[in-house]
């Protein structure tokens, strides 16, 4: 991984415009060719990024980062602090929690519970960002990517929204939908959810399980 903290102005043009002002900002280039522009606030999310595959020019002081969707990334250096690489080695992967991945074993045995007409294509469906949890298709042959979580989430969705994003280019699942599942959904995450088209479910851990919830009875 390259790490680039600079004074610098970024544009972006592909789908829209945008551009950021003079500023100073950390540029995390990745071994993948992923490129994010940071500012010191704002939690994970960067002011900009262009995902994998990418080719990155350096001419002096300025980087054109471009893909094969058309998109281009055009960082201006103006002062640079600090450029250095690292070598972070392999990376395990992520280790979920044992509900979560629960939830996800259970969901692929039977993923009626999200809708009744899906059947399982294959879990852990792979993209060039990582693999999706659950490729499922409806009766009418239309793909659904669903992304499991036991707390749903802002960062849910917008992880599942990038992998709609890569699956959408594969002709064989173009049209895909998508579902966050998750055994409590946020508000803010069904809001979110909605306004991109994706379908949010809340999941019953224990009646996915086959465990009866406990209930009054007069007898």
């Amino acid at each position: 991984m390259r790490l680039v903290i600079a004074r610098c102005t970024v544009d972006y043009q592909g789908r829209l415009a945008a551009h950021l002002p003079e500023a100073v900002r950390l540029i995390m280039v990745k071994a993948d060719g992923c490129v994010a522009i940071h500012a010191d606030g704002g939690a994970y999310k960067p002011l900009n990024w262009m995902n994998a595959p990418n080719t990155l020019r350096e001419d002096g002081g300025t980087w054109s980062v471009t893909n094969p969707a058309g998109e281009s990334l055009t960082i201006t250096l103006h002062e640079v602090f600090e450029d250095s690489a690292h070598e972070l080695g392999q990376d395990p992967g992520l280790v979920k929690d044992g509900v979560e991945a629960h939830l996800q074993e259970l969901l692929a045995a039977d993923p009626s519970t999200l809708g009744d007409d899906l059947e399982l294509v294959r879990r852990e469906y792979p993209t060039d960002i990582g693999p999706v949890d659950l490729l499922c298709r409806d009766r009418s042959g239309t793909a659904v990517a669903v992304e499991v979580k036991r707390r749903g989430e802002i960062d849910g969705v917008e992880q599942l929204t990038r992998y709609l994003e890569r699956l959408e280019r594969d002709p064989a699942l173009r049209g895909i939908q998508g579902v966050f599942a998750a055994q409590v959904v946020k508000p803010q995450a069904r809001v979110l959810a909605e306004s991109r088209g994706i379908r949010w479910v809340e999941i019953d851990y224990d009646a996915l399980r086959g465990i009866e919830v406990p209930q009054m009875r007069l007898f």
